[in-house]
């Protein structure tokens, strides 16, 4: 198969469309990160999904809209939560987990009864959505375990002779997927933390949103998940990764001592005495965020082998940052 690269105009978007209608897989820009697009109502067509990823088909797809009216396409109930979740964050990277219409197979929701389902706010993914007049299932455009892709190039490079078509909006300016809430049981659960905060949704509606012991601790083989990014490997470049919590002189210490390649912030570079790549400020998550992704696949890009990272906040969007990194880490974090 050829992989084609185009500006998002009027023709490719046309072609985007058709190949989406006949069951094919597109890759589009969102605001988040690149997603690999296909119809979400079609169980042939997100079974494409999951071969051009390599992805494990235990892994849920998130379920992409337009319209207020395609949520009660996909939606079997919209408790009064949603709505006020939809009112705040809609169009945006906020996905709501709900219990799904017969309309989603279970290929698409793998055999959950429930489906994670987002507005975008991207404009050239909302057209699509809007000239389809489907619902678009989307994980990021990736294979799958690597990091998540926030530029055209990146797409291409990971999907070439996978996918017909991809379309370059340019860099994604939020960096990480989607927050993923359920709304599905008695109390809001968060199982992936994003752009949207907890302490964002809580504000919104005046309640306690829960935190999934999967953001921080990696769960069983054997356990189900009702959202992407919990249970299988994430984000991982081919370096060997390991999170560092501790002051700077300790940090800068350890890694140079073992000649690491550090993965550091902005500030601390010129600081070090070995190769090190940067992911944003330390004092503003929301650029780390933008960062993560481009920084980890720069690390293979310089052959890096043992990666020391500086550990981020885990307060509000520095959570999102914190959850992707630990998975790219498998979970290892050394506390000096």
């Amino acid at each position: 198969m050829d992989t084609q690269i185009f500006k998002p105009t009027q023709d490719s978007i046309k072609s985007a469309c058709d190949i989406i209608k006949n069951g094919g897989v597109v890759a589009i820009p969102t605001e988040t990160v690149y997603g690999l697009f296909a119809d979400a109502t079609k169980s042939e067509a997100c079974a494409n999904i999951f071969t051009a990823k390599d992805r494990p088909q235990d892994n849920p797809l998130i379920v992409h809209i337009s319209d207020y009216d395609m949520l009660k396409r996909v939606a079997l109930e919209i408790p009064e939560d949603a709505i006020k979740l939809a009112e705040a964050f809609w169009p945006g990277p906020l996905t709501i987990i709900l219990k799904k219409t017969e309309l989603i197979p279970d290929t698409t929701s793998a055999g959950l009864d429930t489906v994670g389902i987002r507005m975008p706010s991207h404009p050239v993914v909302l057209e699509i959505i809007s000239k389809t007049g489907l619902p678009l299932a989307g994980p990021s455009a990736n294979r799958s375990g690597r990091p998540s892709p926030t530029d055209a190039q990146t797409v291409y490079n990971d999907m070439t002779g996978r996918i017909p078509l991809v379309l370059d909006g340019g860099d994604c300016n939020i960096g990480v997927e989607s927050t993923v809430v359920s709304l599905a049981g008695d109390q809001p659960v968060l199982f992936r933390p994003g752009y949207i905060t907890k302490a964002q949704m809580e504000d919104v509606l005046h309640k306690e949103v829960i935190l999934s012991k999967g953001i921080t601790e990696e769960l069983s083989q054997g356990e189900k998940v009702l959202s992407p990014g919990l249970k299988h490997k994430h984000y991982a470049p081919k370096a060997d990764v390991i999170i560092v919590n501790a002051e700077f002189d300790k940090y800068k210490q350890l890694v140079e001592d073992e000649n690491a390649t550090a993965l550091c912030f902005d500030e601390y570079a010129d600081k070090l005495n070995v190769s090190s790549v940067c992911y944003g400020s330390v004092k503003d998550s929301a650029s780390q965020a933008v960062r993560l992704f481009q920084a980890l696949r720069e690390l293979d890009e310089i052959g890096a082998g043992r990666v020391y990272a500086m550990m981020p906040s885990t307060e509000d969007v520095g959570l999102a940052v914190y959850n992707r990194l630990l998975r790219a880490a498998a979970f290892r974090v050394v506390n000096l």
